[in-house]
């Protein structure tokens, strides 16, 4: 006679009645874990932002656009009259201030990309090599960036002030009949801008170098020692190819710069006399008595054309090198 011997796990023993509710046998972990407070907070810190982006970024950039092919001197929505394409023809046929703005722009580029730049990258380097305090050097030098451009125009003010500035002072041209005056006269007045210019911009440049060095392999270095090549070698051949990223990023940052300057020259003197930016030809079209808004708003067109023309090919090549890695 045999007998059948059944063994059930303690689990098995013990079953869940049938009208239990499903609820019950739900994992802890699958418990909603945003509260309705959470989710409401959430929604705030990302709604807020997008709608102050999208309305001061996307919805200007869009009426301006809109307004580039109007008349209207900003006093009541019917004031506006549809001109088409007349703004611009004016602009780049009837303007005697355009094309020296676009000038400018463009020396404003070639002098950061030329003078700046450089100055930063030599900065760079030697900041790399963890001399001793540099992290107090890395300070001073980036200190110009941190400051606000209205502020620095107002100490280069002071700096190039005819009487009691320190530049007429150590060159002896603070006496009546020997005055050099950089700020009003035009064949001064832009280079002298520059300067200033150049002087924050290195601080920029600098970080940007600084930060793409780090990154480098240091057994390049040691490869390239052991190979019997010197401190220049190694730079030229070695570190500055790696580099190619950060110069992208450089370049592209000092079109922007040179595009949207604005500040120091507002500040100097308000962007005449021979120092006609585009940003200060927009500013003056719309802002005044007299305003012309939608020629000023053709004026930002342009500088936005110009803008993107730079930006989508740099953004189109940093998407296509993210899919390739």
């Amino acid at each position: 006679m045999s007998t059948d011997i059944t063994t059930k796990s303690p689990e098995a023993a013990v079953e869940p009645p049938r009208g239990a509710s499903a609820k019950k046998r739900v994992p802890q972990g699958h418990r909603r874990l945003l509260t309705r407070r959470d989710r409401f907070t959430l929604g705030l810190m990302a709604g807020v932002p997008t709608v102050l982006h999208v309305t001061l970024v996307w919805v200007t950039a869009l009426a301006s656009i809109a307004l580039a092919f109007t008349t209207w001197d900003g006093i009541g929505f019917d004031s506006i009259k549809w001109v088409g394409l007349d703004n611009f023809k004016e602009l780049f046929t009837n303007n005697p201030q355009f094309w020296p703005a676009v000038q400018h722009n463009v020396i404003w580029f070639v002098v950061l990309i030329l003078i700046p730049t450089p100055l930063g990258l030599f900065l760079a380097v030697q900041l790399d090599k963890n001399i001793r305090f540099s992290r107090v050097y890395q300070t001073a030098f980036f200190l110009p960036v941190v400051v606000s451009l209205a502020v620095t125009g107002f100490v280069w003010q002071l700096v190039y002030n005819p009487d009691t500035g320190l530049i007429n002072s150590i060159i002896g041209a603070n006496k009546p009949g020997h005055y050099i005056d950089w700020i009003g006269d035009p064949h001064l007045n832009l280079w002298a801008v520059l300067v200033a210019a150049c002087w924050r911009h290195t601080g920029y440049m600098m970080i940007l170098y600084l930060a793409g060095l780090k990154g480098v392999d240091p057994s390049l270095r040691e490869a390239s020692s052991l190979d019997g090549a010197n401190e220049w070698q190694t730079f030229k051949n070695v570190i500055f190819p790696t580099l190619r990223p950060t110069n992208t990023v450089v370049l592209v940052v000092t079109i922007i710069e040179a595009l949207r300057a604005f500040d120091l020259v507002f500040v100097f003197n308000k962007g005449a006399q021979g120092t006609e930016l585009l940003s200060i030809l927009v500013t003056n079209n719309i802002i005044g008595e007299s305003s012309r808004i939608g020629y000023g708003s053709a004026i930002a067109v342009v500088l936005l054309v110009i803008s993107l023309a730079v930006i989508i090919p740099y953004l189109i090549s940093t998407f296509r090198k993210e899919r390739s890695a």
